[in-house]
């Protein structure tokens, strides 16, 4: 067995004349969170959607669990337990909580030649897995709309968490949340750690991703320019590692 849950080697893609990425080697293992870091336009974002399928890699090579893989989209990689939490959330504002839980995976049941969604049951699981990982909410039927931002990041990892994901992705999960909620999503991230998920941790915020990662990988111009085990620098010199590759004194 793989130590590690995802390899990524060699991924170069390109958009027309622009390489967005050149060569990046990235991994994940079994059990870690990794903080993958650096500036806008670093490749970030473009590395992942290769990762889950969103966009096919002109070179390079993706293994998970140790099996060589090729996503055509990212129904393929979440079907292997790949789930991806983008700063948008996927979380539709006018539908209750429970339907926003069980979107696209909703339960039915068969009567006759009918298929009936099981409302109720939906509700019932949906609390009861919010609570299993630390999250009360006040009702299954409440209207995302109405959700902090920290609560609906919190329903869409413990959703993951629900399906069994084995790699969650969360791209820029504390961007514009309170320090109250700040915390709390980052408690959630531990958790889903506890439960034996592996994490990338998208961020333009050091200080964040050091509270909870075990390794940070920084990405500059769509090269890899660093990678640290989190005990071997601090904040500050991965802030200036940044900088200094992106051409900022």
């Amino acid at each position: 067995m793989s130590e590690y849950i995802v390899e990524m080697r060699g991924i170069k893609k390109s958009f027309g004349r622009v390489q967005a990425l050149k060569g990046v080697d990235f991994s994940v293992g079994r059990n870690e969170i990794v903080g993958l870091l650096g500036d806008n336009g670093a490749g970030k974002s473009t590395l992942i959607k290769v990762l889950v399928g969103y966009y096919q890699p002109d070179e390079g090579e993706i293994y998970f669990e140790g099996q060589k893989v090729n996503f055509k989209s990212p129904w393929d990689s979440r079907a292997l337990g790949i789930e991806t939490v983008y700063q948008d959330l996927a979380l539709v504002n006018l539908m209750p909580l429970w339907r926003n839980f069980f979107l696209g995976r909703e339960l039915k049941r068969k009567i006759g030649p009918f298929k009936l969604i099981e409302r109720n049951k939906m509700r019932r699981l949906a609390l009861e897995s919010l609570k299993d990982v630390g999250i009360f909410i006040r009702s299954p039927d409440e209207t995302v709309a109405f959700m902090s931002g920290g609560e609906r990041q919190a329903v869409a990892i413990a959703r993951a968490i629900h399906f069994g994901a084995k790699l969650l992705i969360l791209d820029e999960p504390t961007a514009a949340l309170s320090v109250g909620e700040t915390r709390k999503v980052l408690e959630h991230i531990v958790e889903a750690k506890k439960r034996g998920i592996s994490v990338i941790f998208i961020t333009h915020n050091i200080y964040h991703v050091y509270e909870v990662a075990d390794r940070l990988v920084v990405l500059e111009h769509g090269e890899k320019i660093g990678e640290y085990e989190k005990k071997e620098v601090t904040p500050e010199q991965i802030m200036d590692i940044i900088a200094s590759a992106a051409g900022v004194k």
